[in-house]
């Protein structure tokens, strides 16, 4: 009997030891869990599964749409988003990346009818990150946008998927985003892009500059830092507005540190071309996957609409491809903006009215 009271003490120890152990670590997972992350890259919110019935229409498979949604652009990634959840099946999250001051907006905007189903996840972009990485001129301060850096940190945006879609908010998706999430991607390359010199794309004559479509148009290859890297100032560039990447790929070669290598360089030695102002996203991602990228189909990326008025493309082809992107500064949400219609038919509505009130004045601005 005195063994049997031991073994008892023995056991009731042994509980009391693991109870307190499993206390300590929820303890810590929960201070794990509510730290920012150390890029400041904060999730504010995530809307759960989507309701039982809309979750048996859907395939279970979870696909990444990460996206950047400034307030003044708010209606374009709304849009987007739209075309895109209209358009398919899939179990899509998109993770919608926004300064703290637009969420309120945001989180609005997203109870519209259309879009309450829909699953997403907010995630405040803090610009400090950026700091030493990008030169800021003080009399143009206000045209700096610092979410167009959002898809430099894909990893630290949607730590636990291992492929992700990056789309910029002035494109419309006319198929299902199931088909460019599947495009395969290269043993040992982190991303797929459309090339500049694929079948659907013009090749774009900036005024004084030369070609948009090639390297050179991109980067300074007078600068000896750029000439040392022995990339051929003909090759053709890409479009990062739409690509797909593969994240574990992308946190074994660690390419944000990379790019942020490349910016933090161009403060110091100006590395990026003049021709092309205010294209300060391109150049690092450039060199970064010189010749390290896979292809996506063209017409997954038809853009360029937005670089004029007029209409570059037929109603047919228009109405065939997969994606639509108004890259240029037409931007679909202005009427003046070459099949702004098409756009139109993914619009909703803002319920506060600031966003129609921006359209407004950029319809004004553009008929100047």
């Amino acid at each position: 009997s005195v063994n049997i009271s031991i073994l008892i003490v023995a056991v009731v120890i042994f509980l009391l030891v693991i109870h307190h152990n499993f206390l300590s670590l929820s303890d810590f997972l929960r201070r794990e869990l509510s730290d920012p992350s150390p890029l400041g890259l904060q999730p504010i919110d995530f809307i759960p599964a989507a309701p039982q019935r809309l979750a048996d229409e859907r395939n279970d498979k979870e696909i990444s749409v990460v996206i950047a949604a400034s307030d003044e652009r708010l209606g374009g990634a709304i849009a987007a988003m739209n075309s895109i959840y209209q358009h398919t099946t899939a179990n899509v999250v998109f993770h919608i990346v926004t300064l703290n001051d637009t969420v309120d907006h945001l989180r609005m905007w997203l109870r519209s009818p259309p879009l309450k189903n829909m699953r997403y996840r907010i995630v405040d972009f803090d610009p400090r990150v950026l700091e030493g990485k990008v030169q800021v001129d003080p009399q143009k301060a206000d045209s700096f946008k610092p979410l167009t850096f959002a898809r430099f940190y894909l990893p630290s945006l949607v730590p636990h998927a291992e492929k992700v879609i990056y789309v910029d908010d002035d494109v419309i998706v006319q198929d299902d985003i199931v088909e460019l999430y599947n495009t395969p991607l290269k043993p040992g390359h982190a991303a797929a892009f459309s090339d500049d010199c694929d079948s659907t794309s013009s090749k774009v004559v900036v005024r004084g500059a030369g070609n948009q479509y090639n390297y050179i148009g991109f980067l300074d290859y007078k600068k000896e830092t750029i000439r040392k890297l022995a990339m051929k100032a003909n090759t053709c560039s890409f479009n990062p507005g739409v690509f797909v990447a593969n994240l574990t790929e992308w946190k074994l070669q660690n390419i944000t540190k990379q790019l942020e290598k490349w910016m933090a360089l161009n403060v110091v030695e100006e590395l990026y071309s003049k021709t092309l102002a205010g294209s300060i996203t391109t150049p690092p991602l450039l060199i970064v996957f010189y010749k390290q990228h896979s292809s996506i189909d063209p017409m997954w990326n038809v853009r360029h609409l937005g670089s004029g008025a007029g209409k570059r493309y037929s109603p047919q082809f228009v109405e065939a491809a997969k994606l639509l992107h108004w890259n240029g500064h037409f931007k679909p949400w202005g009427r003046t903006a070459s099949y702004a219609e098409v756009w139109e038919k993914w619009y909703v509505p803002d319920p506060t009215g600031k966003f129609n009130l921006i359209r407004r004045h950029s319809e004004a601005y553009e008929a100047k």
